[in-house]
């Protein structure tokens, strides 16, 4: 708690006279430590205290009460100004002029001025933050009796940060009965994961800031067990997070130091690697992905590892561990006990986010379409993506990882005997959840890709080895792995018969037809231009002369795009 004496040796001169004139002693003589020396001493006594108190309007009293019920008794600065009006800081002409002790302009101002609260610090994870408080000693003076606490009540039923002095111990649990559409977490996300590893492993990825561009969505989702956009570029930000992914001129790629080590491990390690990525990841922004907000890229600063922290502290110490509870009473729960948890200094105002129809969502009374929604994000999102929580109507539940993720229990390692790759005499090749993500993420670079199926199923065959000869994959590695997976017997005669032939030849083709999308040029000096420009150049592969060039894949409405948005008109023919 804070003192009455370090309150006064901190309170500018100015504001110093202004108390001595309420508390009736006189600042004209003595320096500034014999003038707190002085307050100290008459506002100590209870006949004074009565008096000033007595002088106070309803209002004053009210937020008086509303401080000392608090724990701490004290309040964030910003939310006491939005409960009791602004305090205006004044020098000492001003003072003299509009006189706030006597005629003070708001709630907040009057007490400031007449001494009853102070201004001071407070450090929570997001930072030092701003606080007002009333001194330990004067709490004890104060005929606080003398008001009820309606008035408390009237005060409070505003739209404004709410205060709990004594925060409930836990959430209640949700008995069986009132949780519907229960959907159970998995562990889907490593085999997502190693999907996406293997896909940019073979072919590498285009990005735009912390997500994949909209046609390698349109390629890479197919393939996945999920198919949710915004669980693909959670993906994205947590396989960086973890090093399993960089990027290099605005294309994304398998890591290098620690992809065969994730690939390899068990998957609880998997899954333990994600989710503490995700608790330490810059790389991923959850604001930006959070439904209906629409932040603005630059102009402020937002740290999200700040929220994710407070977060977890939070499920911790109030979630049922082994039980159902509400969503959206966590929620209101957070709100009470530290609204601004992932504010700095507990500021409203400062952040550009929109709302879905464009408006600025500013100030406490957007606290649950940002802070609210943002909570609700974490539990129906990267929670559940992670394995970590089960999902009902309004209802959460931590699971065994979950637990462990929040440092309750330790993280398991289920002993999960391993599956081998089905290898059927055509070439298809099946792959269970259960075969290790680091052969399913070899199998997948030396085959052609099936859609999302159960088991994963592949095709061997010329195509898929020429592939596999790309990345300096031969037909002997292929052949030593299959047989690994068929418990060393011979292979079926046909895919046998493929692997010798294209060993033979040293997998070499002489001949390639290919159809391609050309972009043309009206001169030399354009089409330089654009092979000069990283951000143009992704978009293409090889020239075909001074005019002429090929455009990757599909990306030429990518392209047509880019090149508007320098001013290059592009004509389809």
């Amino acid at each position: 708690m804070q003192k009455l004496q370090s309150m006064l040796q901190d309170t500018p001169p100015e504001v110093l006279y202004a108390m001595a004139q309420v508390w009736g002693v006189n600042a004209d003589k003595g320096s500034h430590k014999e003038l707190v020396k002085q307050l100290m001493a008459v506002m100590l006594q209870p006949e004074n205290a009565a008096q000033v108190w007595d002088k106070l309007n309803d209002k004053e009293r009210g937020a008086i009460q509303m401080l000392v019920a608090n724990k701490q008794h004290q309040m964030l600065f910003l939310q006491f100004e939005l409960l009791n009006g602004e305090i205006r800081k004044m020098g000492r002409a001003q003072l003299e002029r509009d006189k706030p002790h006597v005629q003070p302009a708001s709630v907040a101002e009057g007490l400031y001025y007449r001494g009853i609260i102070g201004e001071g610090f407070e450090q929570a994870a997001t930072g030092l933050r701003p606080i007002v408080y009333i001194p330990a000693e004067l709490i004890t003076v104060l005929p606080l009796h003398k008001t009820s606490y309606s008035q408390l009540e009237v005060i409070a039923a505003d739209d404004l940060p709410p205060e709990n002095p004594e925060p409930p111990q836990n959430l209640t649990p949700l008995s069986p009965e009132e949780v519907e559409n229960i959907r159970l977490a998995d562990t889907s996300i490593v085999d997502d994961m190693t999907t996406l590893l293997a896909y940019l492993r073979i072919h590498g990825a285009a990005v735009v800031d912390d997500d994949f561009v909209p046609a390698e969505v349109e390629r890479i989702l197919p393939y996945c067990l999920v198919q949710d956009e915004r669980r693909l570029a959670f993906l994205l930000g947590v396989g960086i997070s973890a090093d399993l992914i960089y990027i290099q001129d605005g294309r994304a790629y398998p890591g290098k130091t620690q992809l065969q080590p994730w690939l390899s491990a068990a998957r609880g390690t998997q899954l333990k690697d994600l989710a503490t990525a995700w608790r330490s990841s810059i790389a991923y922004a959850d604001l930006w992905h959070v439904p209906g907000l629409l932040p603005d890229p630059t102009g402020w600063s937002y740290n999200p590892v700040i929220g994710r922290e407070v977060f977890a502290t939070f499920l911790k110490q109030y979630a049922p561990s082994n039980e159902w509870w509400s969503l959206d009473d966590f929620i209101e729960l957070v709100k009470a006990i530290d609204p601004a948890f992932q504010r700095p200094g507990g500021d409203y105002d400062s952040w550009y986010i929109r709302s879905a129809s464009g408006d600025y969502l500013r100030g406490f009374s957007s606290w649950d379409a940002v802070e609210g929604a943002l909570l609700e994000f974490y539990c129906q999102g990267p929670l559940h993506w992670l394995g970590l929580v089960d999902l009902a109507e309004d209802a959460v539940r931590l699971t065994a990882y979950g637990r462990a993720f929040l440092g309750l229990a330790a993280w398991q390692n289920p002993n999960i005997k391993p599956d081998n790759i089905i290898i059927q005499p055509d070439g298809i090749l099946q792959a269970s959840r259960r075969v290790p993500c680091v052969d399913r993420f070899q199998l997948a670079r030396f085959t052609l890709w099936d859609k999302r199926s159960d088991p994963y199923t592949y095709k061997l065959n010329a195509t898929s080895l020429q592939q596999a000869a790309g990345q300096g994959i031969t037909p002997a590695h292929i052949a030593a792995f299959l047989k690994r997976h068929q418990d060393n017997k011979p292979l079926p005669p046909k895919i046998a018969a493929l692997l010798e032939t294209w060993q033979g030849s040293s997998a070499v083709t002489e001949v390639t037809f290919e159809q391609v999308l050309v972009v043309r040029t009206t001169s030399k000096e354009i089409l330089d231009r654009i092979y000069d420009n990283p951000a143009l150049r992704r978009y293409l592969r090889s020239r075909l002369g001074d005019t002429a060039g090929v455009i990757d894949g599909d990306q030429w409405e990518a392209l047509q795009q880019a090149l508007a948005d320098i001013g290059i008109k592009v004509e389809i023919v």
